[in-house]
């Protein structure tokens, strides 16, 4: 509309001075030739005319020669500012344009560069010279190409702006980045479209804070679900451990009176064996108890893998065993029992990925984890031991790999496997300081990778329990909430030889303390206390007597506040369910100093 009325009022100045021009050289060749014609005449009488009537028709046009003059001098300096100050906001917008972070563009209908700004070059990587005139196909992949057709013909055929949130374009550094934009359409005078106009910006570093953070969303959720069934698991293993304490104390104590002879020994021992099997399946449970902590000790693991591949390589000959073990391995600190869990469950699952038989390979090695790779194992840098175990499978693909670890998960058909091995190998692992991570492809099989870290101890020999019993004839506190419990474990101490006291909470076992001090030489206490915390009541006992001897027992693992005990001066831990030769060897032990 405004370029209407600018060529309108154009046309009449035109017009106007037009006029004003032939009436000024008219009036000027008139007055000549008259001059020429008439020498004799007077030119001044001429000008102003032979009557009134002529000379006020003279003034009249020079006034209207004023006013036409008058009023084109204003249009035309109107003119000149309107140029002007449109000159400036053109520079103004220009500026704007120009310096603004996002990305400001203008193309033609075929998709070729007219008009763009800087942050345009530095989102593609192209110089100015090197983007006009190019097309917007030629910085995106075959996919992309094709769905930027539909978007512009999408608005084309609508007239409405589109809103794109991620879209993918190559620097000319061959870079991928990632952008969002809105496209909307330019129409000519004629209301026609004529063209595309976009403003771009590059949110590459955006997304990739927004997936770092749902990946730690994700990660806090599997913690959190790794923590809530870790308490269950630790509530339902202590309590089921204690059950088994039931059983294994009253076979050892059948035992204990009986030789190999009896028609009923092999049935105990079988008993013995189930209660076993039982506490294997507790250690798997403890497994997910991420606050827990086990009883550790310096190990060679070159040799706890011979012992562990061995016993599975003789029951399962359809599987061949190669073993690749660096000779001077570092000592890891592990607790031996959970780690044999571990590596047995590795076993067991390679086994079910090749039910026809296939190769087995065990590898270890010492790897230093360096800042870079510490950053992506996530693990702290130093020196650690990496055991590989590598099997020739059917392999799995990434849907599977992510969930591998989950507590639950399991591709065995239903009521062929809870899918709680590698769960719980995963979080032993953890509570070890090490890391657990898995590589494979569908039809190649699987590589499973344990880091643990280095320690510099000195692997301690394991000492070989004999048939012997320990017998003593001191006088024992027994500290326990649950009958059966201390039914079983008085009834083993008597048959040691041992004179018990009972006490079934924290204040009670205080005050028996206190009154039969002289009498009592040591006190086996479990973890859950009636009436205060089992570290409470240990506090309470060492401000008694800082000299008393305790041996703590729990269906747990030893957990934060046990390690706290033990570290305060506790002097030995036994988990239940223990067997009487055991349990004769660790009273000795806490009595003789040992």
């Amino acid at each position: 509309m405004k370029d209407k009325t600018k060529i309108h009022t154009g046309f009449l100045d035109s017009i106007a001075i037009t006029g004003i021009g032939i009436a000024a050289i008219y009036w000027i060749l008139e007055s000549f030739m008259f001059f020429f014609l008439s020498p004799d005449a007077n030119i001044v009488h001429h000008l102003l005319g032979e009557d009134m009537f002529e000379t006020l028709t003279r003034v009249l046009v020079l006034c209207m020669f004023l006013i036409f003059g008058s009023h084109i001098q204003y249009n035309i300096n109107r003119r000149r500012e309107a140029d002007s100050a449109m000159r400036q906001q053109d520079e103004k917008y220009r500026t704007i344009i120009e310096n603004i972070e996002e990305g400001f563009l203008e193309t033609n209908l075929s998709g070729n560069f007219t008009f763009f700004n800087n942050s345009i070059c530095k989102i593609l990587g192209y110089s100015n010279e090197e983007l006009i005139g190019m097309n917007n196909l030629e910085y995106t992949n075959s996919g992309n190409n094709k769905r930027l057709n539909e978007i512009m013909n999408e608005v084309r055929r609508t007239g409405e702006p589109v809103q794109v949130k991620d879209f993918e374009v190559i620097r000319k550094d061959g870079a991928i980045r990632a952008i969002e934009f809105s496209l909307y359409l330019i129409k000519n005078s004629k209301n026609k479209p004529a063209g595309f106009r976009g403003v771009a910006r590059d949110v590459t570093e955006f997304f990739k804070a927004e997936r770092e953070r749902k990946k730690l969303e994700k990660q806090l959720q599997h913690s959190q679900k790794m923590e809530a069934i870790g308490s269950l698991a630790g509530g339902i293993a202590h309590d089921f451990n204690n059950v088994l304490m039931g059983m294994q104390g009253n076979a050892s104590l059948m035992l204990f009176d009986i030789d190999e002879n009896h028609p009923h020994y092999k049935k105990i021992k079988s008993i013995e064996r189930y209660v076993e099997n039982g506490s294997s399946l507790t250690r798997q449970l403890l497994g997910f108890a991420r606050s827990g902590g086990y009883e550790i000790r310096a190990t060679d693991l070159n040799k706890l893998i011979k012992r562990t591949s061995s016993m599975f390589g003789r029951a399962k000959k359809e599987i061949m065993i190669y073993t690749n073990f660096l000779k001077n391995i570092w000592t890891v600190e592990i607790n031996q029992g959970q780690m044999e869990m571990v590596f047995l469950n590795l076993y067991i699952n390679a086994l079910h990925a090749m039910p026809e038989g296939g190769d087995l390979h065990l590898l270890s090695e010492n790897v230093v984890i360096d800042e870079g790779l510490a950053g992506n194992l996530k693990l702290k840098q130093g020196e650690y031991v990496k055991v590989s175990v590598v099997d020739t499978g059917a392999g799995m693909d990434n849907e599977i790999q992510e969930k591998i670890f989950d507590p639950f998960f399991t591709t065995k058909e239903k009521g062929r496997g809870t899918g709680l091995g590698l769960a719980s190998a995963s979080e032993v692992i953890k509570n070890h300081g090490g890391l657990i991570d898995v590589y494979s492809k569908k039809g190649e099989g699987a590589t499973f990778n344990i880091y643990l870290p280095a320690s510099d101890k000195k692997v301690i020999q394991e000492k070989k329990l004999t048939r012997t019993i320990l017998k003593g004839k001191e006088t024992i506190l027994l500290v326990d909430d649950e009958e059966m419990i201390i039914e079983v474990n008085q009834e083993i101490l008597k048959a040691l030889g041992y004179k018990t006291m009972i006490a079934r909470s924290g204040k009670g076992a205080i005050e028996i303390y206190k009154n039969s001090r002289e009498k009592i030489n040591m006190v086996i206490m479990d973890m859950i206390i009636p009436g205060m915390s089992g570290k409470e009541f240990y506090n309470n006992l060492k401000k008694v007597d800082p000299e008393i001897k305790v041996l703590l027992s729990s269906g747990y693992s030893i957990s934060g506040q046990a390690t706290e005990i033990l570290e305060r001066g506790c002097n030995g831990f036994i988990q239940k369910p223990f067997k009487l030769r055991e349990l004769s060897f660790k009273i000795r032990e806490v009595l003789d100093g040992k």
